[in-house]
């Protein structure tokens, strides 16, 4: 073959990447290309700190290429007319691109493949998915059996993974835009983008007998420390490849010093057959983009208070540990997982606001904001999934607090008003004396907002609501 295109979409990197090396090895000449898509760079999902990472990704790509005598060729407008338009520039003979599992994705693929001869791998996930299925063939929509079956199929081997080129043949000399340099990345977020970056990072997570991922189990709910892996954002935009990942934690596995260290990179794999779960959901059953997984939770009576909501985005609810990880989020773009679960719980069962409202704003914010484990993990804490959590599993976001962030440490980084509050206040300082308020300098109602709800009193509220949408559900069924 003498041309072929290499189509770069979520798969931002050099190592184990399954489409290009596929191309380099068949190919003479491979152009890196990607396509900047207006329907996605300027959806009402796609916010400034999410699409200011990704471009600077792009950057760090195109000088990943630049080292070994290539570069990214940079096109805009609808992805299937910028291929055909450059397929017939440069004559290339095919376009090589991993496959894609969202519902748009999959349109835009169709379209592309009907214009432009496209071939397609895997890689956005170690096991594609369709691969992991029940005996009669139906998709799984419970995790557990999910993941059972998906462990059960071949594992990951550090030996297979595709080392990246040292060098690339000479590109075609074609236009090329030139990379947008706004909006900039936020200051303060704590990851820099690229493949090198995401490389040293799980070297730093995987590597040694005390390595943190043997700390994940027990350390990985407590917000006031630095006990995750951080690289979610980096297998978003596949700066490093899931296969990596996995096969790190096998062998993380395999040489735990301990039953504690095994807990712990158990339970890190265990969080990444999470993310392939939520992949197969939504590519088995695109719907849930759109609505409630659960037909019975469709017709929940939402209020959709609008201060409600502008308060809990704001990180103003008068609840500290909402408010702290609400903050996290709109500074850096990025928020600790347990945070994630205390947040959407308060917005959807104590403020009894649309779950799909919190989705849309962590997907306008969430530097790795990934649209199937984000409405993974709304509609989980929702009640409203898949395999979700009772509807009667409500988060007390004080009891969160004392217990995932003892001290008060998170609270005090980001909600500075609450910085002299005393321990035993720090997450409920409505309950403080006028003195002790005033000798913190915190007067609550004026430097720090009282609570918008009364916890009791939002949950049984929440309940009525989930029982009344319940009972809609079983007279539509009998009236049909």
């Amino acid at each position: 073959m003498g041309t072929a295109i290499w189509w770069v979409r979520r798969d931002l990197r050099l190592a184990d990447n399954q489409a290009l090396t596929a191309a380099l090895a068949e190919a003479g000449r491979v152009i890196p290309t990607v396509i900047l898509d207006p329907v996605q760079l300027e959806s009402p999902y796609a916010g400034p700190k999410p699409r200011a990472f990704f471009l600077a990704a792009l950057r760090a790509l195109d000088a990943d290429l630049r080292a070994r005598g290539s570069r990214l060729v940079v096109r805009q407008g609808d992805p299937p007319e910028a291929l055909a338009r450059l397929v017939h520039e440069t004559a290339a003979q095919a376009v090589f691109a991993e496959a894609s599992v969202s519902p748009y994705a999959q349109d835009r693929d169709a379209r592309a493949a009907e214009v432009v001869p496209v071939r397609w791998f895997g890689g956005l996930t170690v096991h594609p998915p369709d691969a992991v299925r029940k005996a009669d063939g139906k998709p799984y929509v419970v995790y557990t059996p999910f993941s059972r079956v998906w462990k059960a199929l071949p594992p990951v081997s550090p030996d297979v993974l595709l080392p990246a080129p040292a060098q690339f043949p000479p590109p075609p000399d074609v236009p090329s835009l030139d990379l947008p340099t706004e909006p900039a990345l936020p200051a303060g977020l704590p990851f820099s983008p690229g493949e090198e970056i995401a490389q040293q990072r799980l070297a730093a997570f995987l590597d040694g007998d005390d390595a943190p991922i043997y700390r994940y189990a027990a350390e990985r709910d407590r917000m006031d420390l630095d006990t995750t892996s951080h690289l979610s954002p980096y297998l978003r935009l596949g700066m490093l490849s899931v296969q990596q990942a996995v096969a790190g934690a096998l062998e993380a596995a395999a040489r735990a010093p301990n039953d504690d260290a095994l807990q712990g990179a158990e339970t890190w794999l265990k969080e990444l057959i999470w993310r392939e779960f939520y992949m197969a959901i939504l590519y088995n059953f695109p719907h849930v983009l759109e609505e409630s997984f659960r037909p019975q939770y469709r017709a929940i009576p939402w209020v959709n208070d609008e201060g409600d909501f502008a308060a809990w985005c704001a990180g103003k609810t008068g609840y500290p540990v909402v408010d702290a990880a609400m903050r996290q989020l709109a500074q850096i773009g990025w928020m600790h997982n347990r945070a994630r679960m205390v947040v959407a719980s308060f917005l959807v069962k104590d403020l009894l606001v649309d779950w799909r409202r919190g989705e849309r704003f962590f997907m306008q914010h969430l530097v790795d904001g990934d649209p199937p484990a984000n409405n993974g993990g709304w509609q989980w804490t929702a009640g409203t999934g898949t395999d979700a959590a009772p509807y009667f599993r409500i988060l007390n976001p004080v009891l969160q607090g004392r217990k995932h962030d003892p001290q008060g440490a998170y609270i005090r980084r980001w909600v500075p008003e609450l910085a002299a509050v005393p321990d035993p206040f720090i997450h409920t300082p409505w309950e403080m004396p006028a003195d002790v308020q005033r000798a913190a300098d915190c007067l609550v109602g004026r430097h720090y907002p009282a609570p918008r709800v009364d916890h009791a009193e939002a949950r049984s509220r929440a309940l009525a609501a989930f029982a009344q949408s319940r009972e809609a559900a079983k007279e539509k069924r009998s009236e049909g």
